[in-house]
């Protein structure tokens, strides 16, 4: 049975989610800052979306550059995660700080991480206020990842890496490849 409750709370039934790493940068200052609220919006144009306070350094930052990075990291990228997400880049050099190794960008300024087994190139679309919260929206002009960490398919390969996962109120697991199912639409869908 479900239990009710008149109040939010955090909410964190949602969870998990694989959090990324948000990077930009502005006249040299890199920054970066742990995100587990984003998502895929459309294909074509290709944009993507995330859910930003605007009291963080990174989303004045996105405004002044007008890009963006998303850079999804393994798991043993965990604690990277956590030191990213809990502390202020207004206050320290992230990078610096964390060891965090950049590679080049192909479209934009921004730092993709040498780390990440996928990272996209944004180009700032649009922001829109939704309660406590932004979504900048950006149009993905560049996708950076590690081939072999991914099936022919486009798929990430569980046998080769695990993403992180998020549970919320500061938890993070692993995914491991014994958990994978493929449930064909093609099967599941005429049933």
């Amino acid at each position: 049975m479900l239990t009710i409750s008149e109040g939010t709370g955090e909410f964190y039934q949602h969870y998990p989610k694989v959090p990324t790493i948000v990077t930009t940068s502005v006249k040299g200052k890199d920054n970066a800052m742990a995100v587990a609220w984003h998502s895929a919006i459309s294909f074509k144009p290709p944009l993507y979306g995330v859910s930003i306070s605007p009291k963080r350094f990174t989303y004045q930052l996105i405004l002044e550059s007008k890009e963006f990075g998303i850079n999804f990291v393994p798991f043993e990228a965990a604690e990277l995660i956590a030191s990213v997400g809990g502390s202020k880049g207004g206050d320290i050099d992230k990078f610096r700080r964390f060891g965090m190794a950049k590679t080049n960008p192909l479209k934009t300024g921004v730092p993709i991480l040498k780390d990440a087994y996928a990272a996209y190139e944004c180009k700032l679309t649009d922001n829109i206020t939704y309660g406590d919260h932004v979504w900048v929206v950006g149009e993905i002009l560049a996708v950076h990842f590690a081939e072999e960490t991914f099936t022919s398919k486009g798929i990430i390969d569980l046998g080769k890496i695990s993403p992180v996962l998020y549970l919320g109120a500061e938890v993070y697991a692993a995914m491991d490849k014994e958990s994978m199912r493929l449930l064909d639409r093609e099967v599941y869908g005429k049933r």
